[in-house]
């Protein structure tokens, strides 16, 4: 249903319809919308990545928060984390399929925010 606005008797603004819980905008913000989680999905889409090799291509992320934001995305299984056999040890991440579904529309935002950037905005 779509919320809406309509007036009382005195002219008093009720809202119908209206959201009981997330909607599917909300939750999926709350997914993909911290701070570097696109950036960090961006970066993994052509394939599996080193976790000091991610650091590294999303300046001004620290690693703490770039290590915060992967177990968030290995937790919701929008990635998969592979320790690798190697002398030091070291880690890799790689998009899941249901990763990939969050690619176009980065995409987009992508494409929106450069044509904001040309046109003289922020």
């Amino acid at each position: 249903m779509k919320a809406r606005i309509s007036h009382d008797a005195q002219g008093r603004r009720i809202a119908h319809d209206v959201c009981t819980e997330p909607c599917p905008i909300e939750r999926g913000m709350r997914i993909i919308g911290g701070k570097w989680t696109g950036s960090i999905l961006w970066h993994l889409r052509d394939g599996p990545v080193r976790f000091n090799d991610l650091a590294r291509m999303i300046g001004g992320a620290s690693k703490k928060m770039i290590t915060e934001r992967l177990r968030q995305l290995e937790a919701q299984g929008l990635i998969t984390r592979h320790v690798l056999d190697t002398a030091p040890v070291s880690v890799q991440y790689q998009i899941t399929a249901t990763g990939l579904t969050a690619i176009g529309f980065l995409d987009e935002i992508r494409k929106w925010s450069e044509g904001l950037r040309e046109a003289g905005q922020p």
